[in-house]
């Protein structure tokens, strides 16, 4: 099964991220993708965090998950939308939401993000929790891909990636981080990070990001990847920018691993 992370440099124009998002789905599903994955915050990266107050949408009504669900539809994708603000539970919140859609458009799964991120160096600062309510539920879900070969699809978001028992529960084969790593952050740990949670899951992990100068002067790290059960790296956008990682995720080589370094039935806590 042939898989895209894809990298964007989101703006604080919804309409310009979601053009920018059906350009790169489009070259996604020409090149004979079934899975593509959207980066955090694909839909707006806006001036200020209160931004996403303005946009957020009713679960299931909106023109965001519209857009996920026709263009999943039209290039016959299964397509994880990676964030997008829903509604929470007061006026001053919203959740960051990752919704999976079937290649007929349908929603398979919703995946609130339960990690909220804060750091402050002196020199940026951020803290997810002045407007982001926390999701409290670890997500899974299951498909068939092209083959007939079941997938087991285990979802996640940007800092959740430094949480490894979140990994543990999903008990997945195919882990999604869509992410919007800072630049500082993201030198230092992005890439050790995937390839850690890859290995002691021996599983995939397709990890798209924002990746380059925002228009609001954020920088976000990129290197949108796909590594292997292994831990490999098996694909790569390195350059800042949007574009695609694209990779095969081959079930033998999942097997193979998992037969010969059997840690996962080794597990004694």
């Amino acid at each position: 099964m042939k898989v895209a992370a894809v990298q964007m440099v989101s703006t604080p124009r919804v309409d310009d991220n979601l053009r920018a998002a059906e350009r790169l789905l489009a070259e996604a599903a020409a090149q004979g993708c079934e899975l593509a994955v959207l980066p955090e915050y694909f839909c707006l990266m806006g001036q200020r965090d209160t931004d996403k107050l303005g946009v957020r949408e009713a679960a299931g009504d909106g023109p965001i998950q519209a857009f996920l669900a026709d263009a999943a539809r039209r290039h016959g994708l299964w397509l994880v939308g990676g964030t997008l603000p829903l509604v929470a539970r007061d006026a001053d919140h919203v959740r960051n939401t990752c919704l999976a859609f079937t290649p007929q458009g349908q929603l398979a799964a919703r995946y609130d993000k339960i990690h909220l991120f804060r750091f402050d160096n002196g020199r940026e600062r951020f803290d997810e929790a002045r407007v982001i309510e926390p999701g409290a539920q670890p997500v899974s879900f299951e498909f068939a891909d092209r083959s007939g070969r079941r997938w087991r699809i285990g979802m996640s978001v940007c800092y959740d990636l430094r949480f490894p028992e979140l990994y543990r529960q999903l008990q997945a084969d195919l882990l999604l981080v869509p992410s919007a790593f800072t630049h500082v952050t993201g030198e230092a740990h992005w890439e050790p990070l995937l390839r850690a949670r890859a290995i002691e899951n021996l599983a995939y992990v397709v990890a798209p990001a924002q990746g380059g100068v925002h228009e609001t002067g954020r920088r976000t790290w990129g290197h949108s990847l796909v590594a292997d059960p292994w831990g490999v790296v098996v694909a790569e956008r390195a350059d800042d920018g949007e574009g695609l990682a694209m990779a095969d995720i081959d079930a033998a080589r999942l097997a193979q691993v998992r037969r010969e370094l059997p840690a996962l039935e080794h597990r004694a806590l």
